[in-house]
């Protein structure tokens, strides 16, 4: 004799199985779908993530010994170049500054007269909110 329930069991997971694989078919092409709409709509910011994923990737991998041969030469221009510009930058600011007469000297007087300033508008304030207090009281 056939177990009623046990053919419906068999029947219900063979729908089951065919609705999950359905649903996951579903969620792969709405996720196909959007990821497609995204790359249309923001080509830039897909490559950004792509080269961040890559950079992760290559951070995460050890440095073989071909590729510390092949890069040093590279990586020391960069530095050198980087060390070069951060010179020029530095002392052209600096001439610019004393060609307006701006010094450290000077730089560090102002503060000093500005943070005095706030100090004593600090102060100027402080009694005058006591004193509108006690008057009042």
């Amino acid at each position: 004799m056939i177990d009623p329930d046990s053919t419906r069991t068999t029947q219900d997971e063979d729908v089951g199985e065919s609705s999950r694989r359905q649903r996951a078919i579903d969620a792969y092409e709405s996720a196909r779908g959007r990821a497609t709409d995204t790359l249309g709509e923001a080509p830039l910011l897909a490559l950004a993530g792509g080269l961040a994923a890559g950079a992760l990737i290559a951070a995460l991998l050890p440095k073989t010994e071909t590729e510390t041969r092949l890069v040093r030469p590279t990586a020391r221009r960069v530095k050198d170049s980087a060390r070069s510009a951060f010179n020029a930058a530095r002392d052209t600011g600096t001439q610019r500054l004393d060609e307006l007469g701006l010094s450290r000297d000077k730089g560090e007087e102002t503060i000093r007269n500005l943070l005095g300033g706030l100090s004593d508008a600090a102060r100027a304030s402080a009694n005058a909110a006591v004193d509108s207090v006690r008057n009042k009281g």
